[in-house]
């Protein structure tokens, strides 16, 4: 190799961790390849959360003519199992198996729920969809239990993965790590949805059959590539013997956890409300074609990866993490003003970009939020803490979704009427309540965030609380 080559490698061995996206997570006790293999529990999360939520949705009503009312249901039992992803982390964090494991055992048999609720969903959704001589029952019980087990399992193995992951990973390389993990989210939802796409595009019941449970054994593979060889054996102090109870009301204590899991629940409903309502936003309201607006999807996530991307760099300079979650919800309300005005602009670029900054700040939120579950708990407490994060998370975003249907299809129908006034009898209408309710859940997100905000430096006494938006480090060197 001459000079002139060994430079250029050289130097492209400098520059890479910098342009390349999260190749600096990795470290000397997480290596990168370790990293990536164990983010593969995030890749089947997302691939069981597309399937549930995206094709399934369609096929239960499309193609097996089930009825509406009865999908929202099954789709909303998942839910059910969100509040106790506090319990799930912290089991984890005080069980002690025979194995000498702790957060193996809870990833294996989420892994296992998700595999049992996958293997036999199909053949329920058959049944229920009226292809049967048996009674509509068994297939009504048959997919309750599928969609629980799924629920239950996805619930589970995020939460114990992301605790495990902490676990592994020195505090330092912690930001980097959350954005490559929510990052391979993003990922497994993206690849799962072309695949699940390409592959029911011949819909037959034979054919639901395979994808279903061909996604049943790539989601127990992935897992079993993802853990292995992750969490050492034998090296785990005697269990403790604590009660949930203790355990809660310690971390509820320990640096304002309940302020933090109610803007953390504010603003997941802030950011989720739209989920199903952009697509048909625009192609009603701005008469987008459909292929334009199932590219709104890849929009979003593009947006979420740059602010993953943006959050850890920030947290790895030392930024504030509150601080970082509550710009991300002030970038979610200047997202959602740019989506109103665009249909009165009849504009689908505007469109297009308050779509990309809802991802944008959907991400920094996300990540900010996380991270400080993580920075402010002690590490006994560290799964405690995740899992309360995601019960807050899920739920809020649960509910929030569900809300938002019934507001649109109310205020809509009070638009078209007349109620509201001359002025406001349009199709945008009903869409444009709920994102300006969206816009006061962000608004109280920051209000709630801001006292969580702290600021240190020479003159100024350690601890005291800084406004969000007037401290004098809002525009400090660590953010930029």
């Amino acid at each position: 190799m001459n000079r002139a080559s060994a430079a250029l490698v050289k130097g492209l061995m400098r520059v890479g961790p910098g342009i390349l996206p999260f190749a600096d997570a990795g470290s000397a006790e997480l290596p990168l390849p370790r990293l990536l293999r164990l983010s593969l529990f995030q890749v089947t999360v997302g691939m069981a959360a597309v399937l549930l939520i995206g094709t399934l949705n369609r096929v239960m009503i499309v193609e097996l003519g089930v009825p509406s009312w009865l999908v929202a249901l099954m789709l909303s039992l998942p839910l059910i199992f969100a509040p106790f992803r506090a319990l799930i982390g912290f089991r984890s964090d005080t069980h002690r198996s025979v194995l000498g494991w702790r957060r193996v055992p809870y990833i294996w048999f989420g892994t296992m729920m998700q595999f049992g609720g996958l293997a036999i969903m199909p053949f329920a959704l058959l049944i229920l969809s009226g292809d049967t001589t048996g009674p509509i029952i068994i297939g009504q019980a048959a997919a309750a239990l599928a969609f629980l087990l799924v629920g239950a399992g996805l619930h589970t193995v995020q939460t114990v993965g992301l605790a495990l992951a902490t676990d592994l990973a020195p505090a330092h390389t912690r930001p980097r790590v959350v954005a490559l993990l929510c990052a391979m989210l993003l990922v497994g939802m993206g690849v799962s949805a072309l695949a699940f796409g390409a592959l029911l595009a011949n819909f037959s019941a034979i054919r639901l059959i395979q994808v279903v449970q061909g996604a049943a054994v790539v989601t127990v593979a992935l897992n079993c590539i993802a853990l292995w060889k992750q969490e050492a054996r034998g090296e785990l102090a005697p269990a403790e013997e604590v009660d949930f109870r203790d355990a809660w009301r310690r971390f509820a204590t320990t640096g304002r956890a309940r302020r933090r899991l109610l803007a953390t629940a504010l603003g997941a409903a802030g950011f989720s409300m739209q989920d199903i309502l952009l697509e048909p936003y625009g192609g009603r309201v701005l008469h987008l074609p459909v292929g334009a607006t199932t590219a709104l999807t890849a929009m979003l996530a593009f947006g979420s990866g740059v602010g993953l991307a943006i959050a850890a760099r920030w947290l790895t300079r030392g930024a504030d993490a509150h601080r970082v979650a509550g710009i991300g919800a002030i970038v979610g309300v200047i997202a959602f003003c740019a989506v109103i005005f665009a249909a009165p602009a009849d504009s689908s670029t505007l469109f297009g970009v308050g779509v990309a900054l809802i991802g944008l700040g959907g991400g920094l939120f996300a990540h900010g939020t996380m991270t400080a579950s993580m920075e402010t708990a002690e590490p006994k407490d560290r799964g405690l803490a995740l899992g309360a994060w995601g019960a807050a998370q899920a739920t809020a975003a649960g509910l929030a979704i569900a809300a938002s249907g019934f507001l649109n299809d109310i205020a809509t129908s009070l638009a078209a009427s007349g109620v509201l006034g001359e002025a406001l009898i349009s199709p945008a209408t009903g869409y444009g309540i709920v994102y300006v309710v969206e816009i006061i859940l962000l608004f109280a997100t920051v209000a709630v965030i801001g006292p969580l905000v702290r600021f240190t430096q020479p003159g100024v006494e350690e601890g005291k609380e800084f406004d969000l938006i007037t401290s004098p480090s809002f525009n400090s060197g660590a953010m930029r």
